[in-house]
C-alpha cells in the first residue's frame, strides 16, 4: 500500500507504521474494511537498562568552560540507548516514558563522567497557550505540527554542581538539533516546546532564551472526558529559525501589548476587557462573570439587585457563579487572570513601576453562620473576631497612578472550624506571605520586558532577612522596605539606626504628610489619633550597609543594601517627628537618588487607599456569603472595581486634558453635559472636567480651601451618576417617542 499510494517520508522510506495506524483507524470506523489477524502477537518489553548504576562524575569544575572534553552526542547505537535509558529511568524525576513520532536522544559526556541526557519527541497535539502564541489555524497546525518538537526529557545529574551548565548544554542541543533532524527525517524543525511542572521555575529554560507563553489546562493526551487530572504546567517555546513564521505561513502577532493606564476603561467596555475570557472552565461562566461585574460596578457597595438592569436571571446567574464547587476552576487567580494580563500590559508602558505589597484583615464577625473563617483579632475581653486575612499586590506608576491588582492572596483555612493559627508559627506564616508576593511579582516581571524597572515596596512587617535574600534569586525585581529592627551591623559596630542617624546630613527633603481625623475605638476598628496635614522638613542621609545573619536566620549570607534615613527637624509641638529608615536593593549614590527612594516609599499609601475603597466603598465586609471560598471570589471582583474607582479619581488629576470618553460612556457624558448646564459648571469636554462633575454629584463643592476630591467622594458620585444617567437616557427616549407621535 505504501508503494501504491506513495506513502514515503522525506528521506524516501516507506511509512509503514503510519499506514498501519491509518488502516486500523479505518477498520474501526467502517464495517466494509476487514483486516486479517496479526501474524504475531505484539511484544511490549520494558526499555533495557544497565544492571548497575552509572558511576557519578568526579571533579566537575564550577563553570562549564572549565569542563574537560564536554561532549553532547546524538544517541545512535544500542549501547548508547541502554545508557540513556538508565540515566533517565533512574535519575530523572519522571523516569522513563514512551516517545511518540519523530525523536532524538542525546547524552552529555565529559572526561569527568556522564553529566546528563536529553530527549526530544513529537509535539503535543493541542496546547492552547502554544497555539495562541504561534497564531496558526487548525488546518495550519495539522499541516505543520511536525515542524515543532518537544523537549520531553532533560537531565543534569543530581551529583553535578556546576552553575550555568544546564543552559549551556541546552544551547549546544538547540544548535545541533535542526541538522540532526534533517539528517534522520529529511526536514528541519522550526520550534521547540517544553513544559515545566508546578514547583519548577524553568530557570534553565529561560536562561537558554526559551519564552514562557502560558500554562496548560491540566489535561493529558488521553483526557477525552475533560477530567483535568494532570498537573498544570508552564509552557515554554524556543524558535530555531528566525524566519519560522514565514516558513509556517503565519503572520506576526503582538504577544506583548503595551497599554496606557486608561486604555479600555470606558464604562461600556471595561468589564469585558478586565474579566473577559477568564479561564473558568466554561466560556458561559466567563460571560456570566462579565455581566455580573457590569451590574456590581454600577452601584459600588450595593448588592447585585441594586442595579435596575439586573433581572432575576442575571441575579441568579451571579449567585450560581459564586456557589460553584470549591474544586471548580472558579478561583481567585482565574477570576483575576484577564485583569492581571492587562495590568502587565500597562506595566510595559512605564519606565518605573512600584509593586506595593501589604495585608489587611477583613472582619466578618457579624456573619456567625459563615464557615472556614480565621481568627483575625481578639479584644480586651478575650472575644475573638472572625474574618479573612488578605495579602494584596497593587501595581502603581512612579507618580502613584494605579495600574492594576497583580495578586490577591488569602491565608489557607482549616475546613469546618475557625483557624486560630496556633499550630503554625505566626511570624513564619507572615514572612511566607511576603515571599509569595515577591515571587509573584518576579513572575510578572518576566512577561513585562527589560525596559521597565519594577520595585517591590513593603512596609515594616516585611523587614526580614529572608525577603532580602529572596531578592538575590530574582534580581530583576528591586526591593524597598521600611526597617523595623535596629540590627547590629557587626562586632564592635553601632547598630543600624545609630549608624544612619549619625554624622552630617547628606541633604534635605520636604515630605508631605497626609492628615488624619481622630477615630474612636469601635467594635470593628481600632482607635486612631488625629494628625495634621503638613509639609515636613527632614534631614536626609544615605549609606551602604551590610546586614549580617541573625541568631534566628544563620544560614543566610550577609546582605549588602542601601539605607536611606529621613528625620523631621521641626515637628509641631504636639506630634512626634517623622522618622523613617528605608532599606533598598537599589544602588543609591547621590542625594537625588535617595530622595527618589523616599518618593517611592511615599506611594506606599496608595495600597492603604485601595483597602479603604475596598472596605468602605465596595463594602466587602458586608458581603452575605456562607463560606470563605465564596467570599474570596466576591472580594476578587470588588478589588478590580475598587481599582477602577481609584483610577478615575487620579487619572482626572494627572491627565485632565484627555478625552472624557476614556472613562465615560456616551449616555453618561450626555447627562453630565446637561447637569453642568443646569448648575453653571464647566462642560465635560475634558476628562478632568468630567471627573469634577462626578465629584460634584458625590457632594464635592470645590471651595477655596478644599483639597482635591478623594475616593469616597468619587464612589458616591459614581453611584449617583449611574442612576441619573439611566433616568436621563429613559427620559430622552420617551421624549423622542412623544415627538414622533405628535408628528404622526
Amino acid at each position: 500500500m505504501c508503494e501504491e499510494f506513495a506513502f514515503i517520508d522525506a528521506v524516501g522510506r516507506l511509512q509503514v507504521a503510519g499506514c498501519l495506524k491509518a488502516l486500523a483507524s479505518l477498520a474501526g470506523r467502517s464495517s466494509d474494511i476487514v483486516l486479517p489477524p496479526p501474524q504475531a502477537a505484539a511484544v511490549r518489553n520494558r526499555p533495557r537498562q544497565l544492571a548497575e548504576d552509572i558511576p557519578a562524575p568526579t571533579g566537575v569544575p564550577s563553570h562549564p568552560s572549565l569542563i574537560d572534553a564536554l561532549d553532547v552526542r546524538l544517541v545512535t547505537s544500542a549501547c548508547e540507548r541502554v545508557l540513556w535509558n538508565t540515566l533517565i529511568g533512574r535519575e530523572h524525576p519522571h523516569g522513563m516514558t514512551t516517545f511518540a513520532g519523530c525523536q532524538a536522544r542525546y547524552l552529555v559526556g565529559s572526561a569527568h563522567g556522564w553529566l546528563g541526557a536529553a530527549g526530544f519527541s513529537a509535539a503535543a497535539l493541542r496546547v492552547t497557550a502554544r497555539d495562541r502564541w504561534i497564531a496558526w489555524s487548525d488546518e495550519q497546525r495539522r499541516g505543520h505540527l511536525d515542524r515543532v518538537v518537544c523537549l520531553s526529557r532533560f537531565l543534569i545529574r543530581p551529583q553535578v554542581f556546576c552553575p550555568h551548565l544546564a543552559s549551556h548544554v541546552l544551547g549546544c542541543l538547540l544548535r545541533r538539533l535542526p541538522r540532526d533532524f534533517e539528517a534522520r527525517y529529511g526536514f528541519r524543525v522550526l520550534l521547540v516546546e517544553s513544559f515545566a511542572d508546578e514547583g519548577y521555575d524553568g530557570t534553565c529554560l529561560r536562561a537558554a532564551n526559551f519564552v514562557r507563553v502560558g500554562t496548560t489546562a491540566g489535561r493529558g493526551r488521553q483526557d477525552h472526558g475533560k477530567r483535568r487530572d494532570k498537573t498544570v504546567k508552564t509552557v515554554f517555546m524556543y524558535p530555531l529559525d528566525s524566519r519560522w513564521r514565514r516558513r509556517l505561513g503565519v503572520g506576526h502577532v503582538e504577544h506583548a501589548p503595551v497599554l496606557q493606564p486608561g486604555d479600555g476603561l470606558n464604562t461600556a467596555q471595561w468589564a469585558a476587557n478586565e474579566f473577559g475570557g477568564a479561564p473558568l472552565g466554561d466560556a458561559r461562566l466567563s460571560a456570566r462573570l462579565v455581566r455580573s461585574v457590569d451590574l456590581l460596578a454600577a452601584y459600588p457597595g450595593g448588592k447585585i439587585n441594586a442595579s435596575s438592569q439586573a433581572d432575576s436571571t442575571a441575579i441568579a446567574a451571579f449567585y450560581r457563579l459564586m456557589d460553584m464547587p470549591e474544586e471548580s476552576e472558579v478561583t481567585v487567580g482565574n477570576i483575576l487572570a484577564p485583569h492581571r494580563e492587562r495590568t502587565i500590559g500597562r506595566l510595559r508602558s512605564q519606565r518605573t513601576v512600584l509593586a506595593i505589597q501589604d495585608g489587611t484583615d477583613l472582619n466578618f464577625s457579624t456573619r456567625p453562620g459563615c464557615d472556614d473563617l480565621h481568627v483575625v483579632g481578639t479584644n480586651q475581653t478575650g472575644a475573638q473576631s472572625l474574618g479573612l486575612h488578605m495579602h494584596a499586590t497593587l501595581a502603581v506608576s512612579d507618580t502613584g497612578l494605579p495600574l492594576g491588582v497583580l495578586r490577591l492572596g488569602f491565608d489557607p483555612v482549616k475546613k469546618g472550624s475557625a483557624n486560630d493559627g496556633k499550630a503554625q508559627d505566626k511570624e513564619t506564616k507572615k514572612t511566607q506571605l511576603w515571599l509569595d508576593g515577591f515571587s509573584d511579582i518576579a513572575r510578572a516581571v518576566r512577561e513585562v520586558g527589560g525596559r521597565t524597572r519594577v520595585i517591590s515596596v513593603c512596609d515594616r512587617e516585611a523587614d526580614c532577612l529572608e525577603i532580602l535574600d529572596h531578592q538575590r534569586r530574582h534580581p530583576r525585581v528591586e526591593l524597598l522596605v521600611r526597617a523595623k529592627h535596629d540590627r547590629t551591623l557587626g562586632k564592635r559596630q553601632p547598630t543600624l539606626f545609630a549608624t544612619m542617624s549619625g554624622g552630617a546630613p547628606d541633604g534635605r527633603i520636604d515630605v508631605e504628610i497626609e492628615g488624619l481625623v481622630a477615630r474612636p475605638k469601635s467594635s470593628r476598628k481600632k482607635a486612631r489619633p488625629a494628625r495634621s496635614k503638613r509639609l515636613a522638613s527632614c534631614e536626609l542621609r544615605f549609606r551602604r550597609v551590610t546586614l549580617p545573619p541573625t541568631q534566628t536566620v544563620k544560614t543566610i549570607e550577609p546582605v549588602c543594601v542601601s539605607a536611606v534615613h529621613i528625620k523631621e527637624t521641626d515637628p509641631p509641638g504636639d506630634e512626634d517627628p517623622v522618622q523613617w529608615f528605608l532599606l533598598t536593593t537599589v544602588k543609591v549614590k547621590t542625594a537625588r537618588e535617595a530622595a527618589d527612594i523616599v518618593g517611592y516609599y511615599l506611594q506606599r499609601w496608595r495600597i492603604e487607599d485601595f483597602f479603604r475603597v475596598l472596605k468602605s466603598g465596595c463594602r466587602v465586609e458586608f458581603l452575605l456569603f456562607r463560606t470563605a471560598t465564596r467570599l474570596q471570589r466576591a472580594i476578587a471582583i470588588n478589588a478590580v472595581i475598587a481599582w477602577r474607582i481609584m483610577v478615575m479619581t487620579l487619572l482626572g488629576r494627572q491627565v485632565p486634558d484627555c478625552e472624557p470618553q476614556l472613562m465615560f460612556a456616551d449616555h453618561e457624558l450626555a447627562f453630565l453635559r446637561d447637569y453642568a448646564s443646569e448648575h453653571g459648571l464647566t462642560t465635560p469636554d475634558r476628562l478632568g472636567d468630567a471627573v469634577a462633575l462626578v465629584a460634584h454629584l458625590g457632594g464635592y463643592r470645590d471651595r477655596k480651601h478644599d483639597p482635591d476630591p478623594g475616593h469616597q467622594i468619587m464612589w458616591h458620585g459614581q453611584t449617583r451618576l449611574t442612576s441619573a444617567a439611566l433616568g436621563h437616557r429613559i427620559g430622552f427616549k420617551a421624549g423622542q417617542r412623544h415627538v414622533l407621535r405628535e408628528d404622526e
